[in-house]
């Protein structure tokens, strides 16, 4: 029997570790049927080892999503590998330490800058890149922790994630005329080495198991994959500029 995405071929950006949302993605993809395309940055042979870890080889580009160049070849090298897109995923996310823990009053602009360059702007920038691979019914899927809210330690990247989720939604707007699908999924907190160089993340870890009302597993990313790739799947061929919750429920709480 076929696979959910038989045929499909993915990039998925963001695999650093075998903790990663974005390694989930990739390994449930590729049980599901699809091709996969990874890509790297800063620890590319990091990202190389842990691309062995997944059930069949996937190649890995170098990808800085703050180079204009990079972005520019970006397609080109994709086409080495797949002759399109079905789906892209950004998981790509990084703040200067000055922007979280609690130093929001303190933090200069130019980390800010640094923090809404790959957290918020990447997203478009990631998009138009990918613009030549894809077409209708094709997807894009991003990662976001809620923005509706101001989290403790969270801070400055709170805000550029309440950017990327504004991002999303313009986004949808303008590439739904290509027929482009593009969402969101707002994943609870999880033991990622992202969420490990915020300090204080303990407060997350210490609440959210508790409190969620279906509780909360901080070290099960499956989830929020599963849900980034149900909203690239045919399964949700009318859907864009959607936030998707997978955090146990927290979200609906007072």
């Amino acid at each position: 029997m076929p696979g959910l995405f038989a045929g499909k071929r993915l990039l998925v950006t963001g695999v650093l570790t075998d903790q990663s949302i974005a390694f989930s993605v990739a390994r449930i993809a590729q049980e599901q049927g699809a091709t996969v395309v990874l890509t790297g940055f800063g620890r590319l042979s990091l990202v190389e080892r842990i691309a062995k870890r997944l059930p069949a080889q996937a190649p890995v580009i170098e990808l800085d999503v703050t180079s204009p160049e990079h972005l520019a070849a970006l397609a080109d090298r994709v086409r080495g590998y797949v002759d399109g897109l079905d789906g892209v995923v950004h998981a790509i996310a990084n703040a200067p330490q000055s922007c979280l823990g609690g130093q929001f009053l303190d933090a200069p602009w130019e980390d800010v800058s640094k923090a809404l360059h790959v957290s918020t702007y990447s997203y478009q920038a990631l998009a138009v890149a990918c613009l030549p691979l894809l077409g209708p019914g094709s997807g894009i899927v991003g990662l976001t922790f809620d923005a509706t809210r101001a989290w403790p330690v969270y801070d400055w990247m709170g805000v550029a994630k309440a950017g990327l989720e504004s991002a999303n939604r313009y986004l949808a707007s303008y590439l739904g005329q290509k027929g482009i699908r593009v969402n969101l999924v707002s994943a609870g907190p999880l033991r990622t080495m992202a969420a490990r160089s915020i300090p204080g993340f303990t407060e997350f870890e210490d609440a959210w198991p508790t409190k969620a009302p279906l509780g909360w597993n901080l070290t099960d990313q499956d989830p929020a994959a599963k849900a980034c790739l149900m909203l690239l799947s045919d399964w949700f061929p009318a859907t864009t500029g959607e936030i998707v919750h997978v955090d146990g429920g927290y979200h609906a709480l007072g």
